[in-house]
């Protein structure tokens, strides 16, 4: 059972597209008219005016794709069913950390793509953000991904691009929230997170939770709440 069985039956109420995040991937697919999208789960991001092939090896996520969604070859990142540049672009948006050979995978999306696109966090940039300080044990798990330079490394060479992430963004991966702390006391939207599937939470939500009742939490980070956008360590490679 893959991650994904176990926490993508309720990914879909708080995971979806969000349109600028999306521009900036589409714009980076250039000219490309065929795409093969790799750890597709429900198909956002997926461009719909190009031939998307979605790749998924999750039961769950592959029946949560929407009706008229791009056709899905269950298969995983390591082992692509398909021939030396059988697509114009491949791309793989924060799904690449979660491949059992996360090396090997981005090699293979080398290998299937003419151009690759992929969307994902650089842990340098881990500590920066204000949840970390409640999450000691993601701060450690991130420390020992792949750094954003590796990742582009096994891609033959990448274009590293930042990408902001916005105060109301409608696609709720970790960093989404920055702007809504609020959120992150929400049993829902931590379900639909994979790092509250990964670590022991519970007191750092509980300390967050306390903050934002006393008022600490504003007086340390208000100054945020003014910003309509926000680095957090979010990239996009183009190789």
């Amino acid at each position: 059972m893959t991650l994904y069985d176990r926490i993508g039956t309720t990914y879909e109420s708080t995971r979806s597209t969000d349109p600028r995040i999306a521009a900036r991937i589409w714009a980076a697919l250039g000219e490309a008219l065929t795409v093969v999208n790799v750890g597709a789960g429900t198909g956002h991001y997926e461009p719909a005016d190009r031939e998307v092939v979605a790749v998924e090896p999750s039961e769950v996520m592959i029946a949560s794709r929407p009706p008229g969604s791009a056709p899905v070859v269950r298969a995983h990142a390591e082992a692509l069913p398909f021939a030396d540049g059988a697509f114009d672009a491949a791309m793989a948006v924060l799904s690449d950390h979660h491949w059992r050979n996360r090396a090997g995978g981005l090699r293979e999306l080398r290998r299937v793509g003419r151009r690759v696109v992929v969307f994902n966090f650089d842990v340098a940039a881990v500590g920066t953000f204000w949840l970390d300080d409640y999450l000691p044990e993601w701060v450690e798990l991130a420390h020992s991904g792949m750094g954003i330079e590796e990742i582009g490394a096994h891609l033959g060479g990448a274009r590293i691009e930042p990408v902001a992430i916005p105060c109301d963004c409608r696609d709720g991966f970790l960093g989404a929230y920055w702007a809504r702390p609020e959120a992150y006391l929400d049993p829902a939207v931590r379900a639909n997170i994979s790092v509250f599937a990964k670590i022991d939470a519970a007191e750092g939500i509980a300390r967050l939770a306390e903050d934002l009742r006393s008022g600490a939490w504003h007086a340390r980070h208000n100054h945020l709440l003014a910003l309509g956008e926000l680095d957090l360590g979010y990239r996009l490679l183009v190789a």
